[in-house]
């Protein structure tokens, strides 16, 4: 009991102490990626230069948000062009607009080149209205800070972060707004307010006017404007209604379950220990019986055939001189060697002391008793065919897909019949997939003793991506049922594996059970 209690303990203080929904900065850096400066061009003829710019932000991998007052010059002139720059040093591309919603100030460009953008995930409405939040985009004031001039816009440059705290919505009867403190100006107009875990809650619009008598506040048009605006223009974007948690705070509620799991567990040996003393102990018993009564009867056996086999000889001796007897008295002799063989057999074989452990095990193996087998536990999992569901309480998901998995398992770890995975252990397998579109890198790990699934995404900006790219393209993986495929593959994969961060952006986790 008191171990059980301080283990509990211990577990408990590790989840009470861990950090709760802190960002993850490489949340907020994963979101910067698809947030762009968005520029009003106009031309003379011979250049091009800039007249305005704000903020947008990726939907799609070709479509941006923004508001409808940075679009406010082009919209009135069709002379001028919407460029956007992105901020990992990608070239400019122009775009045209698709949709203007003055009401809400949002608008919905398209981008017309081939730059492909990561779309940001939208939490969906309903959520919580307190809590830090982080607004990105491109003050110009920070611009004017670091002596850009008006045509430096177009160069790329990386997106401004702020963070400040949620103050709660301020609906209208016309527009429905968000009111927080994180920092924007002239300039962040269209981008992302985001929540801790790098997903949009509101679109910047506009802020405060500072009299010098009070705190600024700034205002983004709520996701519940955004959200339907998207819809009406055939935009349907990633969408999340699942609370914002930390890694830290799922990493110790996974140290207090697993803490509590080990405790059962001992616990479980301890029962099973003294179920199976006391069951040893009872067939210790049953089995000195059992021999004292096998005993008996082995020496009443003897001791009836060592009479019949005396009276037999006897008869057999006074039989030998009456020639009318004389073959009844072979008879006789014959029957009494068999009786005293019997009678020597019986007492011969009599159990003893030493036979009282053969006794105790064939007891206990009838009643299914004896000890505990963690390697055939550990072997129950298997091969074959399962079905892996998300559990969300161990889960820390941003934008991911949390749909069931079908996950086909052979013991040389082949998965589905056709996907190699890779093995510096038999109890831990793992993939690594480096996609050629998508800006995520995702690990996935099988556990076969426990049929667990992780799925970790690694949110990683351009140049990152690049270099895992060219790794993985020296990477030959084997095919499933190749030899020692599995121990190949785990040595190859360590060179992508140690390019990655400490810690991933999502980890999603599934139980897996047979279908």
């Amino acid at each position: 009991m008191t171990r059980w209690f301080a283990s509990v303990l211990a577990a408990l203080l590790a989840l009470l102490l861990a950090p709760g929904a802190a960002a993850e900065p490489a949340d907020i850096d994963a979101a910067a990626r698809g947030v762009v400066r968005v520029v009003v061009i106009g031309s003379d003829g011979t250049t091009i230069f800039p007249i305005s710019h704000g903020t947008g932000f990726a939907v799609t991998p070709t479509r941006i948000v923004t508001n409808a007052h940075v679009l406010g010059e082009a919209i009135e002139d069709d002379e001028l062009r919407i460029g956007i720059v992105p901020g990992d040093g990608r070239p400019a591309v122009y775009a045209r607009i698709l949709s203007v919603s003055e009401r809400n100030d949002l608008a919905l460009i398209e981008t017309t080149g081939s730059l492909r953008l990561p779309p940001l995930t939208l939490v969906a409405p309903g959520g919580a209205v307190s809590g830090d939040v982080y607004a990105v985009g491109y003050p110009m004031n920070v611009d004017r800070a670091q002596g850009l001039g008006i045509g430096d816009i177009l160069r790329s440059q990386p997106a401004v972060k702020s963070r400040g705290s949620l103050s709660g919505n301020r609906p209208s009867r016309d527009l429905d707004t968000l009111l927080h403190t994180a920092p924007i100006a002239s300039g962040n107009s269209g981008g992302p307010l985001l929540d801790s875990c790098g997903r949009v809650i509101g679109v910047n619009s506009f802020g405060t006017e500072a009299d010098g008598s009070g705190a600024e506040f700034f205002f983004a048009v709520s996701n519940r404007e955004l959200i339907p605006f998207l819809r009406r223009n055939e935009v349907s974007p990633e969408v999340s209604s699942l609370p914002c948690r930390s890694l830290a705070e799922i990493e110790a509620e996974e140290r207090a379950r697993a803490a509590a799991e080990d405790q059962a567990m001992r616990d479980r040996r301890a029962a099973a220990a003294e179920a199976t003393a006391l069951q040893r102990q009872r067939a210790l018993v049953e089995a000195q019986f059992a021999i004292m009564a096998a005993r008996e009867r082995h020496v009443a056996g003897a001791f009836v055939l060592l009479l019949a086999g005396l009276g037999l000889g006897a008869l057999a001796w006074r039989w030998r001189e009456v020639p009318e007897r004389r073959r009844g008295g072979i008879v006789a002799a014959i029957g009494a060697g068999a009786a005293l063989i019997g009678a020597a057999a019986a007492w011969l074989t009599r159990p003893g002391i030493d036979d009282l452990e053969a006794y105790v095990t064939a007891a206990l193996a009838e009643r299914g008793g004896g000890a505990l087998g963690d390697a055939g536990a550990l072997a129950a999992a298997g091969e074959g065919e399962f079905l892996c569901r998300a559990d969300l309480d161990r889960s820390r998901v941003t934008s991911a897909d949390t749909a069931d998995v079908p996950f086909g398992w052979r013991a040389d770890g082949c998965v589905n019949g056709r996907t190699q995975y890779g093995t510096a252990s038999p109890d831990r397998w793992q993939r690594v997939l480096v996609p050629q579109e998508s800006e995520a890198v995702t690990v996935q790990t099988f556990l076969p003793a426990s049929r667990t699934l992780i799925a970790e995404r690694f949110l990683l900006d351009r140049e990152a991506m690049s270099r895992l790219r060219e790794a993985r393209s020296r990477v030959q993986a084997p095919a499933c049922g190749d030899r020692d495929a599995g121990a190949r593959l785990g040595e190859a994969q360590q060179a992508l594996l140690e390019q990655l961060p400490e810690r991933p952006n999502e980890r999603l986790v599934y139980r897996c059970a047979p279908r």
